[in-house]
């Protein structure tokens, strides 16, 4: 009796959480895109030092003040289209040069990101959490299904 009850419940929360997952993730996508890139707008991001320094090592002849505000309202896009059922493709699409970008000062910026071997800093962490956001947008992107460009199904 009470292994069935269990396994009902279990099979129920399953369900719930297979329904309610895609739109926990968009919105988590969402709210963390947003918010960091609107925090870098206003010039009150923690990251915006380290978005700096890779720049002046990678894009010298950029402008901090311009880079910063295209940069931010990049990440808000992609926050906007996580958000928006049908541009999983287009976030996804903006993500993948996003990650790599965030995932450059692991390398080029090592003395900002590491503070000994296999041991980051605050900094590091916090761009070693992407593989979170990686693994929730692959999540997400398992869900879609693929192109239909023209062909009928047959009913």
């Amino acid at each position: 009796m009470a292994k069935k009850i269990l396994e009902r419940f279990d099979r129920r929360a399953i369900e719930i959480i297979r329904k309610i997952s895609p739109v926990v993730a968009r919105i988590s996508l969402f709210t963390v895109f947003f918010w960091f890139g609107i925090l870098k707008i206003f010039n009150i991001s923690p990251a915006n030092p380290l978005v700096e320094n890779l720049l002046e090592k990678t894009l010298p002849f950029i402008a901090f003040e311009q880079f910063i505000i295209f940069f931010s309202v990049f990440e808000m896009a992609i926050g906007v289209a996580f958000l928006i059922p049908k541009m999983e493709r287009l976030a996804i699409a903006l993500l993948i040069p996003h990650m790599f970008a965030t995932a450059m000062p692991l390398i080029l910026l090592p003395e900002i990101t590491w503070q000994g071997f296999m041991t980051p800093t605050l900094e590091g962490q916090y761009i070693i959490k992407n593989l979170l956001i990686v693994a929730l947008a692959l999540g997400l992107a398992s869900r879609l299904q693929p192109f239909n460009f023209g062909e009928k199904k047959n009913d």
